[in-house]
């Protein structure tokens, strides 16, 4: 039941945005263990002249990048699984945004159980029930 929320320093594009869900979908069920059916990906843009990397905006720098954070609850996934899932999602980023400035960034959150949810019931009450 993650949410993905995803920030792109380049232009916007619809083909972009469904090959950025696809794999962030495929990452997140295969490396981390998560139901595709509760994962939500919500997807922004930012101008590149309005992103910026030390303060040069990424148009002036002919770069692209990106920030997203994945909310997931404590202790369902390992170190190793965090890591390897960092890895692949930059790599993949790499791979669609082209000319990829490293300061892109994944933060993965582990969020404790009672104080996460959907549909209006915690993962603590889902473990419990």
């Amino acid at each position: 039941m993650p949410i993905l929320n995803v920030k792109i320093g380049a232009l916007e594009s619809r083909e972009l945005t469904a090959r950025i869900r696809e794999m962030l979908l495929e990452l997140t069920s295969r490396i981390l263990g998560k139901k595709p059916e509760v994962t939500a990906i919500a997807i922004d843009y930012i101008k590149p002249e309005h992103w910026s990397v030390a303060g040069v905006p990424l148009s002036d720098l002919g770069a692209t990048s990106f920030y997203f954070d994945i909310k997931i609850t404590d202790e369902t996934n390992t170190k190793s699984e965090k890591e390897q899932y960092i890895r692949e999602a930059f790599a993949g980023f790499e791979r669609l945004l082209g000319r990829l400035h490293e300061v892109s960034y994944v933060h993965v959150h582990d969020v404790r159980a009672a104080s996460y949810g959907y549909a209006g019931l915690t993962q603590e009450y889902r473990y419990h029930h």
